[in-house]
């Protein structure tokens, strides 16, 4: 009698469920490298999407505002991680506030629209997160 090994599936077969591993791994990695590139300024001058009214509101420079900028990104890509049902909601929320940098600043019109259509896909994977996500964990029922 022969007997074979069943290898656990990696991948599910469910469109929806890959769907949701799919912007999971997205709204992980993406907040991530976007958060560290704004100590490097690698992929863009990111202190040029900061609208002048916000510059004069927060303290430091623009860069310094960027330096928060990312390392909320990188919290939220973190958070996306390992609390995915809460994570989303929080990357759309940080979403809505840079479409509305970018309507209000010096006319970033096309960036915004592309963070729109990133809002919808953060939407979307919360509500997938909501059937296929873990669990939140204790401390998110505080």
């Amino acid at each position: 009698m022969t007997t074979h090994l069943t290898r656990p599936r990696v991948t599910s077969a469910d469109p929806a469920e890959q769907a949701y591993l799919l912007l999971r791994t997205v709204f992980t990695i993406a907040p991530i490298a976007f958060g560290l590139d704004k100590f490097a300024n690698v992929l863009t001058d990111w202190p040029k999407y900061l609208a002048p009214w916000i510059d004069g509101i927060v303290p430091g420079t623009a860069q310094q505002a960027m330096y928060a900028v990312g390392v909320v990104e990188i919290l939220a890509g973190i958070l996306v991680a390992v609390a995915p049902r809460l994570g989303a909601w929080v990357v759309a929320a940080w979403l809505v506030g840079i479409i509305i940098d970018l309507v209000s600043g010096p006319g970033f019109y096309d960036v915004a629209l592309r963070d729109f259509g990133l809002l919808v896909a953060a939407l979307a994977l919360a509500r997938l997160a909501a059937r296929y996500g873990p669990a939140l964990p204790a401390w998110a029922h505080r």
